[in-house]
């Protein structure tokens, strides 16, 4: 019994040493990327910093480059979160009717776009808009990034559909409401959640596409990580280093919103609704 015992405790300390040592490997790269954005060489030099300084934030301010591809960045994955958001609550409500002999093939072609490469998307997209050169830039980028998120707002939605009984619907329609009426005010409400967390990814995941951006952009129109990509090969330094710490920063402050706004454990921790 006490070997027992003993054994227990000692897989509790490994556990405890190796959530340690993981936070340490997540954090780490991030809390060194912020206390080098503050140095105040103007070269990039052995880690800590003699002193700190805020010229490289000042810098990141100046740079009409790095702040145009911000705006083209909000506005893309705004864009790209609204109708794909749309599109993927529409689709998974059309996937959760279904029988289940059409559900899963359905699904996973839906989901198909998650296990290809970004690179592949993107070429076969250039291919694509280079025979047709039709649409703007801010167009093609965005058609890009809606066949990487709609997949995340369909997967979402159908987590909290799934866990929505079928007999409260079944009850709205039999007390007399039709189809729309049960949908806005079963439906949604009850599925709200998993939306908004699918909305989340989109946005994040727009925010952060490189890989489609890099081959859909251009010189006039390019999102934020193309900008950095192309100042890291031109002029390497710490402004970099400022622009990831004010990404860092706008997803805190994005998460701190949601959280006043949905509650963040909510939206995240508990799409599924259970009747």
């Amino acid at each position: 019994m006490l070997s027992k015992r003993n054994a227990d405790a000692g897989l509790g300390v490994l556990l405890k040493a190796v959530i340690a040592v993981t936070a340490v490997f997540l954090l780490l790269p991030v809390m060194m990327t912020v206390i080098m954005s503050f140095d105040s060489r103007d070269y990039l030099g052995q880690f800590p910093p003699p002193s700190l300084s805020i010229k490289w934030y000042t810098k990141f301010v100046q740079n009409g480059y790095l702040w145009s591809g911000l705006h083209t960045s909000l506005l893309l994955a705004t864009a790209a979160t609204a109708v794909a958001t749309t599109i993927g609550a529409l689709a998974a409500l059309a996937i959760s009717r279904m029988s289940a002999q059409w559900r899963d093939p359905i699904t996973t072609a839906f989901l198909s776009p998650l296990v290809l490469p970004g690179v592949i998307i993107g070429f076969a997209l250039l291919v694509a808009f280079s025979a047709v050169n039709v649409l703007p830039t801010f167009l093609k980028m965005l058609a890009g990034h809606l066949i990487i998120t709609i997949p995340f707002t369909i997967r979402m939605t159908l987590i909290g559909l799934t866990g929505i009984s079928a007999t409260l619907r079944e009850a709205a329609l039999s007390l007399g409401a039709h189809e729309r009426q049960a949908f806005f005010t079963i439906t949604l409400p009850l599925a709200k959640n998993s939306i908004a967390a699918g909305a989340i990814f989109a946005f994040a995941f727009s925010m952060d596409d490189l890989t489609i951006s890099l081959f859909l952009s251009d010189f006039n129109t390019y999102p934020l990580p193309v900008a950095l990509v192309g100042l890291m090969r031109s002029n390497f330094d710490l402004t970099l280093a400022a622009a990831a710490v004010f990404l860092m920063g706008l997803t805190v402050v994005i998460l701190i919103v949601l959280d006043r706004l949905f509650g963040l454990e909510r939206v995240i921790g508990h799409g599924i609704y259970r009747a």
